[in-house]
């Protein structure tokens, strides 16, 4: 059962040949970089709270974040382009050796965005050639006492006495990433000769000038998490990047590319602590007998591998979307929240399932497994939390479940393409005008798959739900009974592009099966968490129960899938 190691990612036998030569050289440098610094330095560099100095040496020599981060309108060779899937690539991997190095990335890719979506052509030449030589680059919208809620920003830009057309920027920034040693930071302030939306400004500034100060790390991590103070930092004019209500939408803009991160970055990670988990089980014996000997101890690993596989087919097919979006398709706008919330909650499940099976293990610190069980419970707390992501995707939930229209179809999305237009996607808003194809086909298509059919009742039941015993006016005011109706979308939505990259991939139908047998159980215990809600009225607790459903047992094919599971054991090991 070759397919089973061939799903995760496996440093001894990566060889991404989807890619184009260059993209592949890349990531094979990259995971050949980590496996030769080895086990025990990785380690140690995470417990000492090492700066990533060694790493970025090794990126900038290889030209590794000018290559994959500077889009083709910026670029200085062919190999430079903005592409969604081999970013996602480098997300896992760097998941997969430490969330430390993941961050320095994806902060620099937040830090980008005001920048690619900025018309000022020299701060944008500025910065590829910054990328180029192997600086980084951070985000300075958080502050500590508004977090970022953009709106009550108290950085403040006074307008030169000179009438030059330049500011002083004064305020503080705080949980910035990169804050320390970026070469350029994009800052997000406010006018004072200018009230209301017309008065926000994006620009640029360095880390090393003389009005920049750097107050501290705010973490205890590897990960530089700043509180930076500017101090009548000078603003010219070409470190102008956005004015008015495009400075607003360049924020929200950025976050939309950058959340998308979170999944992948949660899929290596959890890819490599299942490695060290089933292989430790499946060795250590106990009353005679292997761990893995054991009917609980198979069910949580089993269901770990098949909820990480589904992690894996969703993000794989949401990149699809996210590179073939435009102005008259932002269906991503609705897959990018659920990469970010539903995907990293998952990755949360996955190392539950493994720790509770590995138990003390998961604590010792020559394991990858003890950071993976703290860095895990990161992602679904950046670029929005869970509950602010779930809200978002309830914006969808009718005109998905509801109202389709046609829209062509969607292929993988392997291309070697520049994908521009998450650099010009526009006023943050227009959520309620977003249409969606039928999410029914990708159902019909396993229709003779057990668990597949029993969770499509259960999606059938939720359009049901919208239809007739939908929040009313007052309900729709209370978030918490909203965001249990949200978690039942979710899983919808999960599904359906779970179901369409299996076709896309051909998935062993089996696996399928075991997978939809835990998404049966999770919609049917978020039905009984509705149920219990104080404002669920009479109505929605008789839909509530009516909805659980019991998956459909197959002990045989169970039996085949914990053999894949089984045989992840001694299939990797890192270097020591």
């Amino acid at each position: 059962m070759a397919e089973s190691a061939s799903l995760l990612f496996n440093p001894r036998t990566y060889d991404p040949q989807h890619f184009d030569p260059e993209t592949r050289r890349l990531l094979r440098a990259t995971v050949d970089w980590f496996e030769e610094r080895g086990k025990r330095r990785l380690i140690e560099d995470y417990r000492s709270r090492a700066w990533l100095g060694d790493f970025l040496a090794f990126s900038a020599k290889e030209g590794l974040f000018a290559t994959f981060l500077t889009p083709a309108s910026a670029a200085g060779n062919e190999d430079q382009r903005w592409d969604t899937a081999r970013i996602a690539a480098l997300n896992e991997i760097f998941g997969f050796y430490g969330l430390d190095y993941w961050y320095a990335w994806q902060v620099t890719i937040l830090g980008l965005g005001p920048v690619w979506q900025s018309e000022n052509a020299e701060a944008r030449a500025r910065a590829a050639e910054l990328l180029s030589q192997g600086e980084v680059f951070a985000f300075g919208l958080s502050e500590k006492t508004h977090g970022a809620d953009i709106y009550s920003t108290d950085m403040l830009l006074t307008p030169d006495s000179d009438g030059a057309g330049g500011f002083l920027a004064s305020g503080s920034k705080y949980y910035i990433g990169n804050g320390n040693a970026a070469g350029l930071v994009s800052v997000f302030g406010r006018r004072t000769d200018v009230e209301g939306p017309d008065g926000y400004v994006f620009f640029a500034a360095d880390s090393r000038h003389e009005a920049y100060h750097l107050v501290k790390n705010v973490v205890d991590s590897s990960k530089y998490v700043s509180e930076f103070r500017l101090e009548n930092y000078p603003v010219a004019p070409a470190d102008i990047l956005h004015t008015g209500r495009a400075a607003f939408d360049a924020a929200l803009n950025t976050v939309n590319v950058g959340k998308f991160n979170l999944c992948t970055a949660s899929i290596g990670i959890c890819e490599h602590a299942m490695y060290e988990a089933v292989t430790h089980a499946s060795n250590r014996i106990l009353y005679g007998r292997p761990v893995t000997a054991f009917p609980h101890v198979r069910r949580e690993l089993t269901d770990a591998y098949v909820r990480l596989v589904g992690m894996k087919l969703f993000s794989a097919r949401a990149v699809d979307y996210f590179r073939s979006a435009g102005p008259d398709d932002r269906r991503y706008l609705l897959f990018n929240p659920m990469t970010k919330m539903k995907v990293t909650t998952e990755g949360e499940k996955v190392i539950d399932l493994m720790w509770d099976v590995i138990a003390a293990k998961g604590f010792e610190k020559d394991n990858y497994f003890a950071q993976a069980a703290i860095e895990i419970r990161g992602l679904p707390k950046l670029e929005g939390t869970v509950h602010v992501n779930l809200a978002l995707i309830l914006k969808f939930m009718r005109n998905h479940l509801l109202a389709p229209v046609d829209h062509p179809a969607v292929p993988s999305r392997l291309d070697a393409a520049d994908d521009d237009f998450l650099f010009r996607q526009g006023p943050a808003r227009g959520l309620g005008a977003v249409r969606f194809h039928d999410w029914r086909p990708a159902f019909d298509a396993y229709a003779e798959v057990p668990n597949v059919a029993r969770f499509r009742e259960q999606a059938d039941a939720l359009c049901t739900f919208v239809e007739s015993a939908a929040p009313d006016e007052e309900q729709s005011r209370d978030l918490d009974l909203l965001l249990a109706v949200g978690q039942l979308f979710a899983l919808v939505v999960h599904g359906q592009l779970i179901l369409e990259q299996a076709r896309l991939t051909g998935l062993d139908p089996e696996l399928l099966d075991e997978l939809f047998a835990v998404l049966v159980r999770d919609f049917s215990a978020h039905a009984v968490e509705l149920h219990g809600k104080d404002s669920a009225t009479e109505a929605q607790q008789e839909w509530a129960l009516g909805a659980v459903r019991r998956p459909v047992v197959d002990a045989e094919r169970s039996a085949r899938v914990w053999e894949r599971v089984e045989e992840l054991s001694g299939a990797y090991e890192m270097a020591p």
